[in-house]
């Protein structure tokens, strides 16, 4: 895409963070392995209810409203005001990062990569359009209408999608504009990380070769991947001891 990378074409990372589940800690940890991994300038954007104990490279913004009907749940769609027509005054190419996410290779080819909209395929049911979007990329306000097409339509939306990432995929889809990361760049930790039963009883977890951000979704977050894990219910898992050379700030 024209301007990708290119002096004077401002790239921001941009997180979001809100409730109690997540400490500002995962944002600084995030901000840090994103420091690391991703050569040159870039503006760090958190979108957040809670902005304490967040460090000052991050710039805090509040989250912008829904603007759903009152009484509805937003949670499991919030992450669409990232395509509002004017997100504070931003401008240039945004790469959107969950904030449990843990960054072990270069993030440079994330940003010229070519396509209009790039997101993480999905792991489980790749015959499937839908995007995993712990990872996407887009340019700021150039997708208003993923935004304005929820808002005004959201019953119908809610009955036929479980998730934002759903509705996100399927809308960019119908429009020729979805494409996927190269699959090696942005892997699962519960899929592609964890040892092969039996041999996870006495092999540690692993980052997958060519893995650039490493994804955890499910019952397993960084800390409990290093922590490793014992129940009954879930795959025994020896510590992750890797997450610790990342993920740090």
């Amino acid at each position: 895409m024209p301007g990708h990378g290119q002096a004077g074409h401002e790239r921001h990372v941009i997180c979001m963070k809100w409730g109690k589940k997540y400490g500002p800690e995962y944002v600084n940890r995030l901000y840090a392995m994103v420091r690391r991994h991703l050569s040159g300038n870039f503006r760090f954007v958190c979108l957040t209810d809670d902005a304490s104990g967040i460090r000052s490279e991050v710039e805090c913004k509040p989250i912008p409203p829904l603007d759903l009907p009152p009484g509805i749940p937003e949670r499991g769609w919030t992450k669409l005001v990232t395509f509002s027509a004017d997100l504070y005054g931003l401008r240039g190419t945004a790469l959107f990062l969950d904030v449990d996410v843990v960054v072990t290779g270069s993030l440079d080819d994330f940003f010229t990569q070519p396509g209009e909209f790039l997101i993480i395929h999905d792991y489980k049911r790749p015959w499937r359009i839908t995007g995993n979007s712990s990872v996407y990329r887009f340019e700021l306000g150039a997708h208003p209408d993923v935004l304005e097409y929820f808002r005004g339509h959201f019953a119908e939306i809610r009955q036929k999608f479980r998730n934002e990432q759903a509705y996100l995929s399927d809308f960019l889809h119908k429009q020729g504009k979805l494409q996927y990361w190269p699959a090696s760049w942005c892997p699962s930790f519960k899929y592609h990380g964890i040892p092969a039963w039996p041999t996870n009883y006495w092999k540690a977890p692993f980052v997958p070769p060519d893995a650039r951000i490493v994804i955890f979704h499910g019952e397993c977050n960084p800390p409990d991947a290093l922590a490793g894990r014992r129940n009954r219910r879930f795959r025994y898992i020896k510590p992750a001891t890797w997450v610790a050379d990342h993920w740090k700030e």
